[in-house]
């Protein structure tokens, strides 16, 4: 018996789309069907639970979670307010006790209290990032894009896209409040935007939204502090003539772990990098375009096969089958129409 998935794509809504779209997966093909939308205001990122049964969603009342049912559908169980401005990235700790947001517009870190029976408690500790950034246009000021526990669950990595800055947290478990440990500091105007760890847990992955490159370190968490080497950069863009308009925005990991995805706005572009499982470095495969405009988000099919991309300002999904020999992205039927998406999550069903 075949098994089956589902695709969340969470979106604005000051359009006409109003929440979640629901998508059923032909994993074969690569292709995506819709089956319903899921009403909430701006879901512009989605992220599932340590034992799958909940999708939390970014809200404008603050976030909200659902059960996911076995047919891939969702129940709304309750929404939190998280004291701040709309939030912009979620991750859950590996023990499931927390829900952290990251605030966008606000600089801000929060942790919610997450409860066994799906439900989202109370707002345990907020805390706003202070420091001046170097770029005008972002104000000058702090913007946590990404907030991601450690593997080994001992630290909390808060990515500030504004100050140029990864504060390194620790989780006090007795409180649920945040200590700070240590602060990686990123070349001036680099934008950091992402950072996804490798399946072993030894090397982090921090993608640049300004000067579009994917930086590799080395994870060390068996001390008494973190400790983050840097191994490598390398650059995103397919070319260098119009970097200024170009942002290196999505990121994502194969199943396997054996390849690392990340898409370009502006350039409009995938850049497809080779994972080396031993040292952790990066070899460049293709960098290709998407055939839409301003991808935000990707993910690899269940089957490592295949390559979504949601494209906010184009309005679409574009799907396509990965060639790793050939080091091709293969365009899978016409873009889908959807507006405004932002986030994208695949998930198994259990009927």
């Amino acid at each position: 018996m075949k098994e089956k998935y589902v695709a969340y794509v969470g979106t604005y809504t000051h359009g006409s789309s109003i929440g979640i779209h629901l998508y059923d997966v032909n994993v074969e093909e690569g292709t995506l069907c819709e089956r319903k939308v899921i009403p909430v205001n701006n879901s512009s990122h989605l992220a599932k639970s340590l034992n799958g049964k909940y999708l939390y969603s970014i809200a404008d009342e603050g976030v909200a979670v659902f059960a996911i049912e076995p047919d891939g559908d969702l129940t709304f169980i309750n929404k939190v307010d998280i004291d701040g401005m709309r939030g912009c990235h979620l991750s859950t700790d590996e023990e499931g006790k927390y829900l952290f947001v990251a605030g966008y517009h606000d600089g801000k870190v929060t942790v919610v209290h997450t409860h066994r029976d799906g439900r989202l408690g109370s707002v345990l500790d907020g805390v706003f990032h202070k420091g001046l950034g170097s770029v005008g246009e972002r104000n000058f000021r702090p913007h946590v894009s990404c907030v991601r526990p450690t593997p080994d669950n001992k630290y909390l990595c808060a990515v500030d896209n504004g100050i140029d800055q990864m504060k390194i947290y620790r989780v006090n478990r007795r409180t649920g409040r945040l200590e700070l440990v240590d602060i990686l500091r990123c070349q001036r105007e680099s934008g950091p935007k992402l950072i996804k760890f490798s399946p072993d847990g030894r090397f982090a992955y921090l993608n640049y939204e300004l000067n579009n490159t994917i930086q590799v370190y080395r994870y060390d968490g068996s001390g008494k502090n973190p400790v983050f080497e840097l191994l490598q950069t390398e650059s995103t863009l397919a070319s260098h003539d119009d970097e200024a308009h170009d942002a290196t925005s999505g990121m994502c990991l194969s199943a396997d772990g054996k390849y690392i995805f990340c898409s370009n706005a502006g350039e409009d572009t995938v850049a497809m990098f080779k994972r080396e499982e031993e040292t952790g470095l990066l070899e460049k495969q293709c960098i290709l375009p998407i055939s839409g405009n301003y991808p935000k988000d990707l993910d690899v099919f269940p089957d490592g096969k295949h390559l979504a991309v949601v494209n906010h300002e184009s309005n679409s999904i574009t799907t396509f089958a990965i060639d790793y020999e050939k080091k091709l992205l293969i365009m899978k039927g016409k873009p889908m129409k959807v507006e405004t998406p932002n986030s994208i999550i695949f998930s198994k069903c259990e009927a």
